[in-house]
């Protein structure tokens, strides 16, 4: 059997859709569930919706937080009215919230964060972001000037990690699109890698078996660079039981 991996979706009003018949959606790029059954899995998305967690990760072998809008700053003590925010989804907020952690007292539960996943797990966990990057006045490295993908490089920082293990290089180069960053890191939450511009990149959750965060998207580069593709296998492979990938290890 392959390992299900449930992918939680954007929330219904995050992306406009054309449609005569229909004014809402659950959506997610495709590069999600490509990434996902590249690495062997079954990719099973998840929109959100307070009952859906915590039952739904028994049915689940592994789970990915995906990238999407803004996280309501009321939730780490934000600035609410910063006029750089994207439109908030509680729905979603409130849902993903309950799933993380939920998912961190699974210890069996192997988790990759993107994105605004990542930044979920970090406010799941106590910590704040920054609400808009280019306010720290370093310039935005994150995005192109079309507010649109960029692509820059994270400095892995923890030799010893799972990210290194992973990426097998003390670089990594992925695809970035975000607005905001960690401010303050959650306590339970290792850092692995920065940008050039100190915006912190790469998470490690300490004593969970495999949580790991990223704030740029590797699924958007996973098809054609082999070690953005192994996040997902490792993931994978960690949701199938395999305990050489639960070390991180490059092989396979």
């Amino acid at each position: 059997m392959k390992p299900v991996i449930g992918v939680t979706t954007y929330g219904r009003h995050e992306q406009s859709m054309k449609s005569t018949h229909y004014d809402s959606f659950y959506v997610l790029p495709a590069d999600y569930a490509l990434s996902v059954r590249r690495a062997g899995g079954i990719p099973l998305y998840l929109p959100p919706g307070e009952d859906l967690f915590p039952a739904v990760l028994d049915r689940l072998d592994g789970i990915v937080f995906s990238g999407g809008a803004d996280i309501d700053p009321a939730r780490y003590g934000g600035d609410t009215a910063h006029p750089a925010l994207t439109d908030l989804d509680p729905e979603r907020d409130a849902a993903e919230l309950i799933g993380i952690r939920a998912a961190l007292e699974r210890a069996d539960m192997p988790i990759l964060c993107i994105c605004r996943g990542f930044q979920l797990l970090n406010v799941a966990l106590g910590g704040a972001l920054v609400e808009h990057v280019p306010d720290l006045g370093k310039g935005d490295m994150h995005r192109d000037e079309d507010g649109l993908w960029a692509l820059h490089e994270a400095e892995i920082e923890a030799p010893d990690s799972k990210l290194a293990g992973i990426i097998g290089a003390p670089r990594s180069s992925g695809t970035s699109g975000h607005h905001q960053a960690l401010k303050t890191v959650a306590e339970p939450l290792t850092v692995t890698a920065r940008a050039p511009d100190g915006v912190v990149e790469a998470v490690e959750h300490v004593s969970h078996p495999w949580c790991l965060g990223v704030q740029w998207h590797p699924e958007v580069t996973a098809g054609e660079d082999p070690a953005q593709q192994r996040l997902f296998d490792v993931l994978v492979r960690q949701a199938a039981g395999n305990e050489a990938f639960a070390r991180g290890d490059r092989t396979g």
